[in-house]
């Protein structure tokens, strides 16, 4: 129950950063935190990653649908096992389901997150958790690899 918890709290903060976007900022507005180093940017990607594939929204949801179904079989089947792994596919999870929201409703998922120093694409709460979970994925990979070599 705590992984569904999680991945709740991550729609919910993706959410509400996105309506606060969308309702504080005009689309391609910027406002620096730290100039040219950290901004604020009111963008909207039809997209995935990086901006790949635009315009594929059906392909998106199915996709994000087929994933949603798999997080939450294999949370069900691992649960409390493997804590690390659990927390991760509820980053995943609550990540996957926050841009799904945003593609189901109005085609596009709004991005804010601006890291201007490296010309980083814009990205949002619901990107975060995603990357995140994987790395923590990754990082399962890798010392479950090292566990093994022992």
């Amino acid at each position: 129950m705590l992984y569904y918890l999680i991945a709740a709290v991550i729609i919910a903060l993706d959410q509400w950063t996105k309506h606060l976007v969308l309702n504080y900022m005009e689309r391609g507005e910027s406002i620096p935190l730290i100039a040219d180093v950290f901004h604020l940017t009111s963008h909207r990607n039809m997209g995935a990653a990086f901006g790949i594939l635009q315009n594929q929204r059906w392909l998106f949801i199915v996709i994000t649908i087929a994933v949603v179904v798999g997080i939450v079989f294999s949370l069900i089947r691992i649960g409390k096992k493997q804590p690390r792994t659990s927390l991760a596919l509820s980053l995943v999870l609550g990540g996957a389901i926050g841009n799904f929201i945003d593609r189901a409703t109005t085609g596009q998922v709004v991005d804010f997150l601006d890291f201007t120093l490296i010309n980083f694409p814009i990205f949002n709460v619901a990107d975060m958790a995603i990357t995140i979970g994987v790395g923590l994925l990754l990082l399962d990979v890798l010392l479950d690899g090292k566990k093994k070599d022992r």
